[in-house]
């Protein structure tokens, strides 16, 4: 493991470890990873992060190890690159392009048209992504996303993407790419709130999912990871599913965040972790299901901004037997705010649930959510 600071709560969970002053730093990072590799066999490289998975690209390239061009990993990085390999490639999406000003934004709606999306150029989580209704709207929003960068990426010259709005509900796509084939393994039904920003509160996987046995998903996956030149490892994409048809949203060259894995390991038996193990060094990874049910995740908030916690439980004789656990983010003494001030850093605890169907976990969240006491300080 490679990390910034001496490790605590990982110990148990890893044999060895060296610390380094930046896990971003392909420089820095390939020649740890050298040095590690004279006393050690390496045979993969694993990255769940957005920030340090350029790195680890080059790491494995560096050490001759299956993955795939550390470019194409920043082509997914880069939104903006992102789009433009997709066009030329013809790969349905919305409209997109990349502005630094407030006036060129109002140039681009002019083709887009209202309701519009804009978005930092190279940040994940739906940080500083807001639907625009109007040009109010715009103006209003416009330099808050503008300001939102990731601090471990680079810095853009036209950081903010301008987009069409899509209407319909998201899905996102967890794939295991190996020697070029694309090979969909969960499919997650995203839960959206606190319009017009697009926080995810929750998620539902289905192993039963029909998307999963799509000609249409397939073929999409297929034509975009060619576009990019993505060829080895585990990748997150997220679609709408619109009216005229299945459109990309974005491609993330990692696994999916908020437990989206655990939940496809929940309702198919697939270990995503040994999953992506197998394919870092190479090797066939076992893609059998071996339950068929649904697995569902809510996130938690705090009602008003501002508020600091005093006490913060669930009433465990309130939680239905479908919940399958519960867990406090937020501590007493934290102060939280809702989205948008509180855009995922507002989450003040979670539950899972497994059902045999999607209405079922619903319930059993919303349930929980009944179940959550938050005393105010």
């Amino acid at each position: 493991m490679f990390t910034t600071a001496e490790p605590t709560w990982e110990k148990e969970h890893i044999t060895d470890w060296t610390v380094v002053p930046s896990t971003t730093d392909p420089t820095v990072m390939v020649a740890a990873a050298r040095k590690v590799a004279e006393s050690k066999t390496v045979g993969g490289v694993v990255c769940w992060g957005d920030a340090p998975v350029g790195a680890a690209a080059e790491i494995a390239s560096a050490l001759g190890l299956p993955t795939s061009d550390p470019a194409a990993v920043q082509n997914c990085r880069d939104k903006h690159r992102t789009r433009v390999l997709l066009e030329a490639a013809d790969v349905p999406q919305p409209i997109s392009l990349a502005v630094d000003t407030l006036e060129e934004a109002r140039q681009v709606v002019g083709r887009t048209g209202y309701p519009a999306v804009i978005k930092p150029r190279g940040y994940g989580g739906s940080f500083g992504v807001v639907r625009v209704d109007g040009p109010e709207d715009l103006t209003e929003h416009f330099m808050s996303t503008r300001s939102t960068t990731d601090p471990h990426g680079p810095a853009y010259e036209a950081p903010v993407l301008v987009e069409e709005y899509l209407d319909g509900p998201e899905i996102s796509v967890d794939s295991v790419i190996r020697d070029g084939k694309v090979t969909p393994v969960f499919v997650a039904r995203k839960v959206i709130g606190y319009p017009p920003h697009f926080e995810e509160i929750g998620h539902y996987v289905d192993a039963g999912d029909e998307l999963l046995t799509s000609p249409e998903l397939a073929g999409v996956l297929t034509e975009i990871h060619s576009a990019l030149g993505f060829t080895h490892g585990v990748t997150h994409s997220e679609f709408k599913l619109t009216p005229t048809g299945m459109k990309l949203i974005e491609v993330n060259a990692r696994a999916g965040g908020d437990l989206i894995p655990y939940l496809g390991m929940l309702a198919t038996g697939i270990d995503p972790g040994v999953v992506t193990a197998a394919v870092s060094m190479g090797e066939e990874a076992d893609l059998t299901a071996s339950r068929k049910r649904v697995a569902g995740i809510r996130f938690y908030y705090a009602d008003k901004d501002d508020t600091t916690i005093a006490d913060l439980r669930f009433e465990p004789s309130l939680l239905p037997p479908a919940i399958e656990r519960t867990y406090l983010i937020a501590a007493p003494g934290d102060t939280v705010s809702p989205p948008p001030k509180g855009m995922r850093v507002g989450r003040v605890a979670y539950a899972t649930a497994v059902a045999e169907t999607i209405e079922e976990c619903r319930t059993a969240l919303d349930a929980a959510g009944a179940a959550l006491r938050i005393d105010v300080a």
